[in-house]
C-alpha cells in the first residue's frame, strides 16, 4: 500500500473523549492564512488534551482562536495538529485548517521532506562537529514513560537524527539537531544514547551533574542553571514545508527563548573565566 493512500500512523492524533473547552490563552501566531497556521509554542505547554492535562493545551487556545469560524472544527482528527513537540519543548509548529492542507502536510511529515531543525544544549562537549544518530527508537520495556534506543533493529522505528555542534562550553555543548524522521523523543533519546543527554531533562538523567567537578561553588552554578532553564534545553527552531495550495516552499525561523538564551550565556562566562584562569 502506497503511504498516499492513508494518513499515517506517525502523524495521526487521537480523537478527543471529552469536549474541547476553548479557553483565551495567547499563542504566538508567526503565519496564518486560509489553509494553515504556523504557531511558536512556549515550553509548559502540551500540543493536545490528554494524561492529566485537559485543558490550557495548544488544542484548547486553538479553539478560542477558531470559535467564530464555522468551517474549523477542533475535534475533527481531518485538520488540526499535523505534528507534535513535547510539552516542555519550545518551537514551531504547524496546524492545517482544512482536510486537504492535513493530508498534504502529512504526506509530507510521512515522507521526510519536511525541514526541522532544533537546537539543544546538551551534556558534554562534542568531539565530532558533525555526526550522525542512527537507531530504533521506541518505547522502553521497563519505564512505559520513557524511549530508548534499540540498535538491533529489532523493536521501535527507524529514527536518524543529524547534529551540527555550534558551541562547545566548558561542560556542555550548543548543537543544532536536525530530524529526518520524526519519533516520540527522539532527540533526547538519541542525544542521551551517544552519551550526552539534553540538560536538564528529567526523563532522561540530564537533570543531574553529569559533567565537571565536585566543588561547591560549581554545584551553585550548576543550580542557577537548571533555575535559569527549569526544563529540558530543546527548542524546534526552524520549519519548512511546501504549501498545499500555492505549491511554494515555506520556511520559518524563530527565536531561541529567553530561558535558554540566559542558559547558553551562563555556560559562554563561565568556559570564558575558564580559560581565563589558564
Amino acid at each position: 500500500m502506497h503511504s498516499c493512500e492513508r494518513t499515517p500512523r506517525e502523524i495521526e492524533l487521537p480523537l478527543y473523549e471529552n469536549e474541547i473547552v476553548a479557553q483565551d490563552i495567547p499563542i504566538d501566531i508567526v503565519y496564518e492564512d486560509d489553509s494553515l497556521l504556523v504557531v511558536n509554542k512556549p515550553a509548559g505547554m502540551c500540543v493536545h488534551p490528554g494524561h492529566g492535562n485537559y485543558d490550557g493545551t495548544l488544542v484548547n487556545a486553538l479553539a478560542w482562536h477558531f470559535k467564530d469560524n464555522p468551517d474549523y472544527d477542533v475535534t475533527d482528527p481531518r485538520m488540526g495538529l499535523v505534528h507534535r513537540i513535547d510539552k516542555d519543548t519550545s518551537g514551531l509548529l504547524v496546524v492545517a485548517k482544512t482536510p486537504n492542507a492535513k493530508t498534504s502536510l502529512g504526506k509530507q511529515f510521512f515522507n521526510k521532506t519536511t525541514k526541522r531543525q532544533y537546537v539543544a544544549v546538551v551534556w558534554g562537549t562534542m568531539k565530532d562537529v558533525d555526526g550522525t544518530v542512527i537507531g530504533h527508537v521506541g518505547r522502553s520495556m521497563r519505564d512505559r514513560l520513557q524511549m530508548c534506543v534499540y540498535p538491533d533493529g529489532e523493536h521501535g522505528k527507524h529514527a536518524v537524527t543529524h547534529y551540527h555542534t555550534l558551541e562547545n562550553l566548558a561542560h556542555v555543548a550548543v548543537v543544532r539537531c536536525q530530524l529526518e524522521t520524526g519519533r516520540t523523543h527522539q532527540i533526547r533519546v538519541h542525544m542521551k544514547h551517544i552519551g550526552h543527554p539534553l540538560f536538564n531533562d528529567a526523563r532522561y538523567g540530564g537533570d543531574k551533574v553529569l559533567r565537571g567537578n565536585t566543588s561547591s561553588h560549581y554545584a551553585q552554578f550548576i543550580r542557577h542553571c537548571f533555575d535559569a532553564c527549569p526544563r529540558q534545553a530543546l527548542h524546534a527552531k526552524t520549519l519548512g514545508f511546501v504549501h498545499p495550495v500555492t505549491k511554494q516552499q515555506m520556511d520559518f525561523d524563530s527565536e531561541i527563548p529567553a530561558d535558554m538564551t540566559d542558559l547558553i550565556e551562563r555556560w559562554r562566562n563561565y568556559a570564558e573565566g575558564l580559560a581565563n584562569k589558564k
